[in-house]
């Protein structure tokens, strides 16, 4: 039997939640798919130009009253476009406010 050995640092957790994030003040809709303490997945059809090092201002809003929602500064580390026509950002949280 082989066995799995994660290589992150930080486990990912699925999350798959509606966000939005700022880009040059301008607020689009993506879709968080995964998230770690250092960083998280999105996933977004908005028609932009993203370049490695970009920053960008991630919201992740509660749904629970007594609980904040998440808001990052975070920075494009990895994009991939998806055959779908959606854009994968890996983004790292440099950071929470």
């Amino acid at each position: 039997m082989q066995y799995y050995s994660e290589k992150r640092d930080f486990i990912r957790m699925r999350v798959e939640a509606p966000i939005t994030f700022e880009l040059d003040g301008t607020s689009h809709a993506a879709l968080c798919i995964d998230l770690s303490s250092t960083g998280l997945q999105i996933e977004t059809d908005a028609n932009l130009e993203f370049s490695q090092g970009q920053q960008l201002l991630v919201s992740i809003p509660s749904s629970h009253k007594k609980l904040r929602g998440l808001t990052a500064e975070t920075q494009v580390q990895r994009i991939e476009v998806l055959d779908n026509g959606r854009v994968a950002l890996g983004l790292e949280i440099i950071s929470m406010q």
